[in-house]
């Protein structure tokens, strides 16, 4: 797997900021290159990159789309649309093909996903059958379907870096 992104729908300022800040960030630890958000939500774009600054990567994130355009044009430039959710295939039965995949966008909801997703997605799948949160969905997914394990990845940059020690907490800060 080379390059995904999360596509976040249905994000409400008020009320989803921080489960939204925690898609982000959990995709961005695990491995994805960065968020579309179909949402104006300045701020989640803003702490985001700056927790990518802070602790290493390239992950960024991309304020108000249009959540159509945005799958048309990955599909036209080749990639593939995984809508997560807890209908659809169970995600064991199609790891193994998600992983083929060299472009992988992965879409997930915070209210009520518009019907025409289930259409324009290449796998509809349920990560788990009960409902949850999205982010244990795509904390989930990016570990399942990653060829190496994705909690052992450095990202590199950061000028903060926790060394890992039993007990207490080492924080290395770079210049």
């Amino acid at each position: 797997m080379k390059r995904i992104v999360i596509l976040r729908l249905g994000h409400r300022v008020f009320r989803d900021k921080r489960i939204t800040t925690h898609v982000g960030l959990t995709a961005r630890a695990l491995g994805a290159e960065g968020m579309l958000l179909a949402s104006d939500d300045p701020s989640i774009k803003q702490n985001i990159e700056d927790v990518a600054t802070r602790w290493g990567g390239n992950f960024y994130v991309v304020n108000d789309v249009n959540w159509k355009q945005e799958i048309r044009k990955w599909k036209e430039e080749g990639g593939k649309v995984c809508h997560l959710s807890m209908y659809g295939i169970n995600l064991p039965d199609a790891v193994a093909e998600i992983r083929q995949c060299e472009k992988l966008m992965l879409v997930v909801g915070a209210e009520k996903v518009p019907s025409e997703i289930y259409d324009l997605a290449d796998w509809n799948i349920a990560v788990g059958n009960q409902p949850h949160s999205e982010v244990a969905a795509v904390a989930i997914t990016l570990d399942r379907i990653a060829l190496s394990d994705p909690l052992q990845q450095c990202l590199s940059g950061g000028k903060l870096s926790i060394i890992p020690t039993e007990r207490g907490k080492k924080v290395i800060e770079r210049q």
